[in-house]
């Protein structure tokens, strides 16, 4: 019923709080869908888990820009995000009064999204029990990989694959 890279990305935001696995796992099943826009509902899940990961760090002018950006995108996608078993108003709402704490500079809380389908919050229930986690448990800031995942992990993976886009746009010309 729902993509599997979709419940994943909730298992990410809710259990472990990785905003940066959010991003990865959306952004690949976003690119592979025909037609994929920036538009899509799928870009605007992603902005709420990349400003989440920034204002966590501290960065409140990404923060900020990330989720103006997923409450505009968002605030016109909520067919496709009630079919995604989510309270359409109620996360725009979430996210606006996250909006303000980023505004005033104040310290990250983690949020959770709005779920009113009680079949996919029983699979995201499942899917945290089977690794002995708890849903919708608070961010751990002191987890410096968990925070700053961006800068300590190994990404000779993405510098290889962007080596080799440039390389064919290279050949193509």
């Amino acid at each position: 019923m729902y993509p599997k890279d979709y419940t994943q990305y909730l298992f990410y935001f809710h259990c472990l709080r990785d905003y940066f696995e959010c991003h990865e796992v959306l952004e690949e099943f976003w690119k592979e869908q025909p037609n994929h826009s920036r538009e899509d509902h799928w870009v605007g899940l992603i902005q709420i888990a990349v400003a989440l990961y920034h204002h966590r760090r501290g960065n409140f002018n990404g923060a900020k820009k990330m989720m103006n950006n997923a409450i505009s995108n968002l605030s016109k996608k909520t067919k496709e995000i009630e079919k995604l078993g989510l309270d359409s108003m109620q996360l725009i709402e979430i996210l606006q009064k996250h909006s303000q704490k980023i505004e005033n500079k104040l310290q990250y809380e983690s949020i959770n999204l709005p779920i009113k389908d009680d079949h996919l919050m029983q699979i995201c229930y499942d899917m945290a029990e089977k690794q002995n986690l708890n849903w919708g448990s608070a961010s751990d800031l002191s987890n410096d990989y968990l925070v700053n995942k961006h800068t300590l992990r190994d990404r000779s993976d993405v510098i290889e694959t962007r080596k080799e886009e440039l390389n064919k746009r290279k050949n193509n010309l």
